[in-house]
């Protein structure tokens, strides 16, 4: 998964289209309400005085940037002195997606609003941040476990074959004989405890506190979904240029945190996490300084965030402070 996703050519190494275009929709293409309710709550954090006005607010993994360009729009809009305070930063490895965010928040925003960017978290130091993240614990490597073997691929096949004992410690903890173990969780936790003397971290992702007891490694391609051991597909040719997913093991996040000394504060349905955050209070902001037209066409959209029959329960909030 690592080398389909990262590697030289990788699915991720270089821009793909998000949305109708693409092969997937995401919660940052389905709505710019999306990235405004996390603005609306990052002034509530600052009100509370939980952080400073001079933060950091960070995205780590922003393809093309919508999401934290969403977030600085919508600070514009509610709070446009924090603007001259606040600092705005991408956590990006990939040379060639930093220039497209770059040009992104030109185009946005001309020189008004700096963008600062690091390949990793172990670059940044600060007093205090705002992280958030949009469908990257699913992204991150995974081993393939079945009845205390791992996989490896071999002329387009998958086997089990190779013993780690690592990585069955692991499986062991979350009772797992069959399925994906994730790779990377504990040190990206202590990547990000390290960064900021006191943040709040935000995650949205799909997936279940307690681990599956099977595989739900899928392929996405032109909107398609393909399960991994689906006999019919061709790995050869998808590989490197879909995108791979799996569902997340909340349990395996939270730990992962936990050990890092930071503390785990919520895990809720996507739904009840914006709507507590203040979307539908947006939405009403909205309705109040625009015709019914547009009001109601942004309301469809972010049905689509909420509802429990899209997006709204399937995914899922996490959320982390260290103070």
């Amino acid at each position: 998964m690592n080398e389909w996703l990262y590697a030289d050519e990788g699915y991720y190494t270089n821009y793909k289209q998000i949305g109708k275009e693409g092969d997937f929709y995401t919660s940052v293409s389905s709505s710019k309400f999306f990235g405004g309710t996390i603005a609306k709550h990052i002034i509530s954090l600052i009100e509370e005085g939980f952080l400073e006005k001079d933060s950091v607010i960070c995205e780590i993994g922003a393809h093309h940037g919508y999401f934290l360009a969403d977030v600085v729009e919508f600070i514009y809009t509610l709070a446009p002195e924090l603007l001259e305070s606040l600092n705005f930063v991408i956590i990006e490895r990939f040379d060639a997606l930093q220039k497209q965010q770059r040009d992104y928040f030109k185009e946005c925003f001309g020189d008004v609003v700096s963008l600062t960017h690091y390949k990793s978290l172990n670059e940044l130091r600060c007093k205090s941040a705002f992280f958030v993240a949009n469908e990257i614990f699913d992204a991150f490597p995974c081993e393939l476990l079945y009845e205390g073997k791992i996989a490896s691929i071999k002329d387009g096949k998958v086997e089990f074959d190779i013993e780690d004992e690592t990585i069955l410690q692991k499986a062991a903890k979350y009772h797992k004989n069959k399925g994906e173990i994730a790779v990377g969780y504990e040190e990206f936790a202590k990547e990000m405890a390290s960064s900021a003397s006191k943040f709040e971290f935000i995650s949205f992702d799909y997936g279940e506190m307690a681990a599956r007891s099977d595989f739900s490694l899928r392929i996405y391609k032109n909107h398609d979904v393909f399960p991994f051991f689906d006999e019919n597909i061709k790995i050869d040719e998808l590989y490197k240029n879909s995108d791979i997913t799996y569902d997340v093991t909340f349990a395996h996040v939270k730990d992962a945190f936990l050990e890092a000394g930071v503390e785990f504060v919520a895990l809720k349905a996507q739904m009840s996490a914006l709507v507590e955050m203040g979307i539908l209070d947006l939405l009403q902001m909205l309705r109040q300084n625009v015709d019914e037209k547009i009001y109601e066409q942004e309301l469809q959209k972010v049905k689509l965030l909420i509802m429990p029959n899209f997006l709204g329960e399937r995914f899922k909030m996490i959320k982390f402070r260290k103070q």
